[in-house]
């Protein structure tokens, strides 16, 4: 935990403020290029699930993966729509607490961040340093080693984030943040014209016989392909499941 960030880790949002910690914590951290080492990589996902050693993984990285996104975004977008507080959150500043399930525990930072001077001019510049400072270069390293598809990641990424915005909007939070944040969804350019991964991450759609609008993530997460995983309750192919795709023996 932060000091200066616990009055914002209340109610539904405490679980947040654990994911986040300083270097002077006592619990031994590495550094993220230590964390993605081939052999160190290897060991965690073995421990996170022993179980699917044998099975794709493809599959298993980016069901992985999706733990260190919820840890890292959650808490960082919380405390910059709530405080507009910036946190130090780059690829190279950041430790890793692994736990002994292979899972990130916390992220050690060096410092406890400040708040902006004045507002960032627009979402992209607000979460710069969470977005393409860290988890660009982490997904492109996954992406790269496991022959997955970068938007597989990004997808994951795109659920969490739209998750927290939605959660902070039903708090006292200024609107303008909250149009930033949004932003990152809504926008399918970044400001420099490139393309933007987040653009429509999450949709909201009719289904048959469902008497509300229900969420969907734009791309599948193929935690489908271990196993006995089943397609994910948000996951785009719920209503035409992949070619020889069973359900039986699959749970969540």
């Amino acid at each position: 935990m932060i000091a200066a960030l616990a009055s914002l880790f209340q109610g539904p949002l405490a679980p947040l403020g654990d994911w986040l910690t300083l270097a002077d914590d006592p619990r031994p951290g590495i550094s993220m290029a230590d964390y993605l080492n081939s052999e160190q990589l290897s060991d965690q996902l073995q421990r996170f699930a022993p179980q699917y050693v044998n099975a794709d993984q493809r599959a298993l990285v980016s069901l992985w993966g999706k733990y260190h996104f919820m840890r890292l975004v959650a808490p960082v977008v919380a405390a910059s729509l709530l405080a507009n507080w910036r946190l130090p959150v780059r690829f190279n500043e950041v430790a890793v607490i692994v736990g002994d399930d292979g899972l990130p525990s916390a992220f050690k930072l060096p410092d406890q961040g400040a708040a902006w001077s004045g507002e960032p001019s627009d979402g992209f510049s607000r979460f710069e340093s969470l977005f393409d400072g860290h988890l660009d270069v982490l997904i492109r390293d996954l992406a790269a080693r496991y022959k997955v598809a970068p938007k597989v990641f990004w997808s994951s990424v795109g659920h969490y984030y739209e998750w927290i915005v939605e959660e902070v909007a039903k708090l006292p939070v200024a609107p303008e943040r909250l149009a930033q944040a949004r932003q990152l969804i809504s926008d399918s350019s970044r400001p420099d014209g490139l393309r933007n991964p987040l653009y429509g991450c999450v949709r909201y759609r009719e289904r048959a016989g469902a008497p509300e609008l229900h969420r969907e993530r734009k791309h599948c997460c193929i935690r489908y392909l271990l196993p006995d995983k089943a397609l994910c309750s948000n996951c785009p192919h719920l209503d035409k499941p992949p070619a020889g795709y069973d359900p039986a023996g699959r749970s969540d």
